[in-house]
């Protein structure tokens, strides 16, 4: 079993529980830091869990050893064919292999040609092939002759459960986007600052594969700024209110007045920041948890929110968006909008999940006539893509990444509807 390192614990704490009379080993150590070798490990268990993150360090070690079978969990961790953690996967020998994801898809169709080389590697052999015969066709032409095909060939190999499958029973959950106008100062600032970037990107777009980064950095400057400008410069605009965090305050004064607990997800820690720095102002206990938080400490936090001693936990996309169960709250507030929308369903799914009694709210702010409107438009076409493949119909899909636009999916088309006025 290779997991998230977030998570690995928890497999064996969860195998532990409905098989006891499994002998489970936690690998989550390189070679270098055990004191025995993997095969020893391996002959003296019947689960061995892992994390990605040994697996790629200790390729070589794993694909020396034999395996009853490989389950990869959470497995858009090898989605980019490129990586090494993909090629360690690969190189695992074993029978049978299981990958368990929410998002098998989340940009492109080149994420579920890598999972598939993986499960089975005969299905589709070559990149190349699989670009020409279905990506393209289906991704750039609309053809639903392709797109027929391609799903008749997954459907052995793909078990779809949904929620409203396994869990009947489960409560309603209500979605609603609520648009934020920015403060006159502020919407004069982010005007300026549009114009400057688009007017230096649009003569990059033709070359978008070298200048990737140089876009990527305006694009999150954009994103920055609609949220809060003094995330952009502290001291310069440090007088200009963010009208992101008052609608947010707004919204959980009735919330927690009402007794209800909260999930805030943001993309960006320096925003995070922010909003606890207000919360402890406001004399309201909180979590707080994001990518910098060390494994211990995270246990802790998730520890005190579900034991009642934090009304809010506020969360990064990228720590939190999965492997949580946080069904003590009923109200999640995504403060700013991802490019595609499985990520943002994997958060909303840490509340939404099997154990919630109640309703879920969920809400999505949006700040008006900037970047994040054209990004709710750009998730939306990737929406309907994964649909499209994996639910076989064409409403959209209810769905941190790293941020990279180069795993994005993005071309030249899309970055420039992004700088639109």
């Amino acid at each position: 079993m290779v997991a998230p390192t977030s998570v690995a614990s928890n497999w064996v704490s969860e195998a532990a529980r409905f098989t006891p009379g499994l002998r489970v080993a936690s690998v989550t150590a390189t070679t270098a830091k055990r004191r025995r070798t993997l095969a020893a490990i391996a002959a003296g268990a019947d689960l061995v869990v892992t994390t990605y993150a040994v697996l790629r360090l200790d390729a070589e070690e794993f694909a020396d050893v034999e395996w009853g079978g490989l389950i990869l969990d959470e497995a858009q961790f090898v989605k980019n064919a490129a990586t090494r953690v993909h090629e360690a996967a690969r190189g695992i020998r074993a029978p049978f292999r299981i990958a368990v994801t929410g998002t098998p898809l989340e940009n492109h169709l080149g994420e579920l040609w890598a999972v598939l080389r993986i499960v089975a590697p005969g299905l589709f052999p070559s990149r190349r092939a699989f670009d020409e015969r279905y990506r393209r066709p289906i991704e750039e032409d609309g053809n639903r002759e392709r797109l027929d095909r391609l799903r008749r060939r997954i459907r052995p190999l793909v078990l779809r459960r949904t929620k409203e499958a396994v869990a009947p029973e489960l409560p309603p959950k209500q979605e609603q986007v609520l648009e934020v106008d920015l403060a006159p100062e502020h919407r004069r600032l982010y005007d300026v600052v549009l114009q400057r970037e688009r007017q230096k990107l649009l003569g990059l777009l033709d070359d978008l594969d070298r200048q990737r980064f140089i876009v990527y950095r305006s694009l999150t400057l954009l994103r920055l700024l609609a949220l809060d400008a003094s995330l952009v410069d502290a001291e310069r605009h440090a007088g200009i209110p963010s009208a992101k965090l008052d609608a947010l305050f707004e919204q959980l004064d009735d919330v927690l007045a009402e007794g209800h607990r909260a999930l805030v997800f943001s993309q960006f820690t320096t925003f995070l920041d922010r909003i606890t720095a207000r919360l402890e102002a406001a004399g309201v206990p909180y979590a707080h948890l994001d990518g910098s938080t060390p494994a211990n400490r995270r246990d802790e936090e998730v520890a005190r929110f579900r034991a009642g001693e934090a009304s809010v936990f506020c969360i990064s996309l990228k720590a939190g968006g999965f492997g949580l169960n946080l069904t003590e709250a009923d109200y999640v507030f995504l403060m700013d909008p991802w490019w595609n929308p499985a990520s943002e369903e994997q958060a909303v799914d840490r509340a939404h999940r099997i154990g919630q009694d109640k309703q879920v709210m969920v809400y999505r702010l949006v700040a008006a006539g900037t970047i994040e409107q054209k990004v709710m438009d750009l998730k939306a076409k990737k929406g309907e893509l994964v649909a499209s493949v994996i639910d076989g119909g064409d409403a959209a899909a209810d769905g941190d990444g790293d941020g990279a636009v180069s795993g994005a999916g993005f071309d030249a088309d899309d970055l420039r509807g992004l700088l639109e006025g």
